[in-house]
Order: structure tokens, then C-alpha cells, then sequence
């Protein structure tokens, strides 16, 4: 089974939905959106001093 079929199938599961549920409140608060956009612009090189 392809790795995407089994994330298919996760994020349909309750279990999936719930995660993604708790992705989103956690995403949603300011001081985590922060945290998220610093690593986000770590692993695609933004940022980084030349």
C-alpha cells in the first residue's frame, strides 16, 4: 500500500479527523502560528543569513 493510500485512509478515520482537528486550534493560536512559521522558514531556507 502506497504511503499516500495509508495517509488517505488516516485522515478519514476518526482518529485521522480528531488529529486534525487538534492541528487546526493548535495552528490557530498566535503565539504557535509563530512558532510554526519558524520552522517552517528553517527547513525552506527563509531567513537565513548570506
Amino acid at each position: 500500500m502506497s504511503l499516500f493510500k495509508k495517509v488517505s485512509q488516516f485522515a478519514s478515520s476518526p482518529q485521522g479527523r480528531k488529529a486534525m482537528e487538534q492541528a487546526k486550534k493548535y495552528a490557530s493560536d498566535p503565539k504557535n502560528k509563530e512558532k510554526i512559521d519558524q520552522v517552517k522558514n528553517k527547513l525552506f531556507g527563509k531567513g537565513k543569513s548570506h
